[in-house]
């Protein structure tokens, strides 16, 4: 793991991002690109000449230089700001395949005035980047982020996939010296096939967690009839536990028979989570 990409717009959120991202490359000893994407179609482009689009992103560019060697004088890291032109999300994707980033870090809105609405939503370039990414995305949605990461959120379904997300939850809660926290989330508990499922998976994924040396609690979460997904049940006990400094989902459509991740789902994770939500996306199923 040699690299984090960060995209950068001055936004709040991507400057939250920048901060996280640097606490995770403090754990792996690897380097951070911030990366401003100048879209061809953007404010900058459509409002300014060919002339002052070029001094903008020239003080873009000095401003960037500064935060970049502050935060390397800092951190001790080597910190590199990248500048491109191009669509935001496509020109994300190409300088993490180019960098072979272990990570993308960023915000899950933009700056993009077309993103915003009456109600938190996941901005249009983040909603692809994690459709497409070939490494796991970190969106940050809220407004701080935590002191550190104590406790990784773990939900957990009937699908095969499981294995795959409790490999990468053991490796983030390794990389931060974390426990993990398995959860599911149950529309019925009177449904007893369902609930004996969910048990024995349970089980499974925390003899796996802890024989890998790491620390594990398992709980299930009944859900409220007025609640239409479980995504807010799910939330609602990572805030109570008050230590998760990241969650890891999965991108695809999950089971039928304990639903969260359904499509939108994920979207609604990540766009009501407080606190960092890694997004990965099965090998099998590909970007």
């Amino acid at each position: 793991m040699n690299n984090i990409l960060v995209p950068y717009d001055f936004n709040p959120q991507s400057v939250l991002a920048l901060d996280w991202s640097l606490q995770l490359a403090k754990k792996l000893h690897c380097n951070v690109t911030m990366l401003y994407v100048n879209e061809l179609q953007g404010i900058i482009s459509s409002v300014f000449s060919k002339e002052q689009d070029e001094e903008i992103l020239e003080k873009i560019g000095e401003e960037m230089d500064t935060t970049a060697a502050k935060l390397s004088l800092g951190s001790g890291l080597d910190v590199e700001v990248r500048i491109q032109q191009g669509r935001v999300y496509s020109v994300i994707l190409e300088v993490a395949a180019e960098l072979q980033s272990s990570f993308i870090v960023m915000g899950s809105r933009s700056n993009d005035p077309d993103d915003h609405d009456q109600k938190p939503m996941v901005g249009r370039n983040t909603s692809r980047v994690i459709r497409m990414a070939k490494c796991p995305v970190i969106s940050i949605g809220g407004t701080y982020l935590p002191d550190n990461c104590n406790s990784v959120l773990l939900p957990l379904d009937l699908t095969k996939e499981t294995l795959q997300k409790t490999t990468w939850a053991i490796t983030m809660a390794k990389i931060f010296g974390a426990g993990i926290r398995a959860v599911s989330a149950l529309w019925s508990v009177n449904n007893p096939e369902i609930m004996a499922r969910l048990i024995l998976q349970m089980d499974k994924v925390k003899e796996t967690i802890e024989a890998a040396g790491v620390r594990c609690t398992t709980h299930i979460i009944e859900t409220t009839s007025g609640e239409k997904t479980a995504v807010p049940s799910i939330l609602d006990y990572a805030a109570k536990e008050g230590d998760v400094g990241l969650m890891v989902i999965m991108t695809q459509q999950e089971s039928a028979l304990v639903e969260f991740f359904v499509g939108s789902h994920a979207q609604e994770f990540i766009r009501l989570s407080a606190i960092p939500v890694m997004s990965v996306v099965p090998e099998d199923k590909g970007a």
